[in-house]
């Protein structure tokens, strides 16, 4: 039986952010205060590639702060791969935390097909 799953990505696990900077290559996350341009936030702070700062993320609430002036300091392009590979992370790590088994398979347009196979 197959299902599909629309997921709206909130960031709330440090296992899943490390997993997909190491995806995607980047530095390793920081905890702590950052500064942004205009103000200083706390998290788990991603320096995106090109970024002249860091996506800070607040894993209590999933939110995200980042300021990338509107596109000049940072392209929202090199955010949403993070995103989604974070989606991925997560996903594998809670399916493999109960015991199921994941395999992943990249498609057209960049998307990634995820099966999670719940039985034995």
């Amino acid at each position: 039986m197959s299902h599909v799953v629309q997921i709206a990505t909130q960031v709330r696990d440090a296992a899943a952010v490390r997993k997909a900077c190491d995806r995607l290559g980047l530095d390793d996350p920081v905890e702590g205060e950052v500064k942004l341009f205009s103000q200083t936030v706390s998290g788990l702070a991603v320096q995106l590639a090109k970024w002249r700062y860091p996506v800070v993320f607040d894993l209590t609430t999933g939110e995200s702060k980042f300021d990338n002036y509107q596109g000049h300091w940072g392209n929202q392009k090199e955010l949403d791969p993070f995103l989604q590979a974070y989606a991925v992370e997560k996903t594998k790590l809670v399916a493999r935390r109960k015991g199921y088994s994941v395999t992943e398979r990249s498609l057209e347009g960049g998307n990634i097909q995820l099966s999670v196979n719940v039985g034995a």
